[in-house]
């Protein structure tokens, strides 16, 4: 019930991406992930419904054909299946929700 930040490993993902799964059961994931400067999210889709929260820096996000800047407090809601993918403009953090979970993550 009580996720605690210091407790949870960070995952190297390389190319100056990092991310820690949180909370998470068979319905819904939180996910924070971490970008230094210049890194990508590349752009891809999924079947699950997704919000990103931006919790610091700047980012360049692509939602299907539509690119915007987004900051820190800045929400984003991505439907299943819709391709989207972001640039760090200045190093951020995200808090990324799944529903379902990402069986893929853990």
């Amino acid at each position: 019930m009580f996720i605690y930040h210091k407790d949870v490993p960070l995952q190297d993902l390389g190319a100056g991406v990092s991310r820690r799964v949180l909370a998470h059961s068979g319905s819904m994931m939180a996910v924070e992930v971490s970008f230094e400067k210049g890194a990508v999210g590349p752009m891809h889709n999924h079947v699950h419904e997704q919000l990103t929260y931006v919790l610091s820096g700047r980012f360049a996000f692509t939602i299907g054909d539509e690119t915007r800047e987004v900051s820190a407090g800045d929400t984003l809601y991505k439907q299943p299946y819709i391709m989207h993918g972001c640039v760090c403009l200045e190093k951020g953090v995200l808090l990324d929700t799944f529903t379902p979970q990402r069986q893929d993550f853990l």
